[in-house]
């Protein structure tokens, strides 16, 4: 039996080495679109403080991943698939490609959420959802430390990762003014109290925190970002971290069905049978995606055990309870889901 997992971040590598250890002779194959290794998205969020991140947070290369007897396409761009041939395109190098499957694993993960008002000015701001969005903010940052000068950030969204990257961006240094739609920071996880906490914690390492902000308009004054609110401010760099949107394109026209991300039953299959999907993209029958570390993975090894008939019981939300990698913070009351 062939098994293809599209996908290499945690979700599709722990399925894969799991699958591996529990199977040594089914073929197994990852294909991503990545080239730099297996790495640590929560990771991304300290990527300003951690001066060797971009070595530090590879936390295995493809090659390492390949001795193990998993085939990697890396560099791969998955464009179709085919479920009444069970195969996949994808373009790699210039060439099209084909692989056939038996079992499809869809952990394709989540993009930045950009709201559509933002998409004119997509020029103007960065988003952090990759080490390739990573490398290219720190390239920006260490242009304008260049001109003598710390940079001066816009971050709009004070949600969990707005605010982590607020944290590591002014603890190492720089200016930050955070723009939020709402009356306090983290509504969706924190409690007001430990809101509070965290708006006390992110004012006292030296970032303006804007409550109640709408965004009018973005624009471009000289080397400067505008961000356009009752009133202009400008810097030097702005970032939108307004969330993820699960990156289901590829299963909504292979005719799978959608909602917030990929349906799937108790047991991870989606629509088609042959199809699995795992981590932020997969929508679980209670209507939730679980884009956190500690289910991801507990949904990976499962599903290996289970595909391998080693696990006959569907698949369980763990207890976890995520936290904010803020620098000086820590929930008095970490919502438990």
């Amino acid at each position: 039996m062939a098994v293809v997992i599209i996908g290499s971040g945690i979700a599709g590598v722990s399925f894969a080495e799991k699958y591996r250890a529990l199977n040594a002779d089914e073929a197994i194959t990852l294909i991503t679109r990545e080239n730099e290794g297996y790495y640590s998205r929560p990771m991304l969020s300290r990527g300003f403080t951690k001066a060797d991140i971009e070595q530090t947070i590879v936390l295995k290369s493809f090659e390492k991943i390949r001795e193990s007897g998993i085939a990697v396409i890396s560099d791969a761009d998955v464009y179709d698939i085919n479920s009444a041939s069970k195969s996949l395109s994808f373009n790699r190098q210039g060439q099209s490609q084909t692989l056939a499957y038996d079992k499809l694993i869809i952990a394709t993960g989540s993009a930045a959420f950009i709201p559509p008002p933002y998409l004119p000015y997509k020029d103007l701001f960065f988003s952090l959802n990759s080490l390739t969005d990573l490398k290219q903010l720190r390239s920006f940052r260490q242009n304008v430390q260049q001109q003598n000068s710390a940079p001066h950030w816009a971050i709009i969204g004070g949600g969990l990762i707005g605010c982590e990257v607020a944290s590591d961006l002014a603890v190492a240094g720089d200016k930050v003014t955070l723009f939020h739609a709402m009356d306090r920071l983290m509504e969706r996880q924190l409690d007001v109290e430990d809101s509070a906490r965290l708006l006390d914690v992110l004012q006292t390492a030296g970032i303006e925190v804007r409550f109640n902000q709408a965004i009018k308009s973005l624009g471009k004054q000289d080397h400067h970002v505008c961000v356009n609110t009752d009133s202009a401010y400008e810097f030097d760099g702005l970032i939108v971290s307004c969330g993820f949107k699960p990156r289901t394109g590829l299963a909504e026209m292979a005719g799978l069905t959608i909602g917030r991300g990929i349906k799937v039953n108790e047991y991870l299959q989606s629509s088609d049978d042959a199809i699995y999907a795992l981590g932020d993209v997969a929508e679980l029958p209670n209507g939730k995606l679980y884009a956190f570390i500690l289910p991801i993975r507990s949904q990976a090894l499962w599903l290996a055990g289970f595909l391998n008939g080693q696990l006959q019981e569907s698949w369980t939300v763990p207890v976890f309870t995520p936290k904010a990698k803020v620098h000086g913070f820590e929930a008095l009351h970490p919502p438990a889901f």
